[in-house]
């Protein structure tokens, strides 16, 4: 948390009763976690085991997981963003513009050779 400069005041946890095995521990108790990180809205349910402790540890590393996962992901959507105005505003190499050059020229004595259709 401290390294992705999370805070504790962050984050909102709820508990509910869980379903599924665990008998009476899981209907009596609630151990279900859900976590919620405010500023992303992100937010992850766990209800794996009858420990609510152990529930709450789940749901914080796979909580941490997610908002890595999305900062990495928005960063290399801004890399991508960057480098994508970057080749739109920079020059075609010389090479490249023969290239495109002779293609056109080759198109057009095509077209030319095609000649008009005249009317009798």
């Amino acid at each position: 948390m401290r390294r992705l400069g999370l805070r504790q005041d962050e984050f909102e946890e709820v508990f509910s009763r869980s379903s599924g095995p665990g008998g009476q521990n899981v209907n009596k108790v609630s151990t279900a976690v859900t976590l919620v990180h405010r500023p992303s809205s992100i937010s992850v349910t766990v209800r794996e085991t009858r420990s609510q402790h152990r529930n709450r540890q789940l749901a914080v590393n796979r909580l941490i997981t997610m908002i890595e996962e999305t900062r990495k992901k928005q960063a290399a959507e801004r890399r991508t963003a960057i480098e994508q105005e970057r080749r739109r505003y920079s020059r075609r190499p010389r090479a490249l513009r023969r290239e495109i050059r002779k293609s056109k020229e080759r198109r057009t004595a095509i077209k030319q050779a095609r000649g008009k259709i005249s009317p009798d």
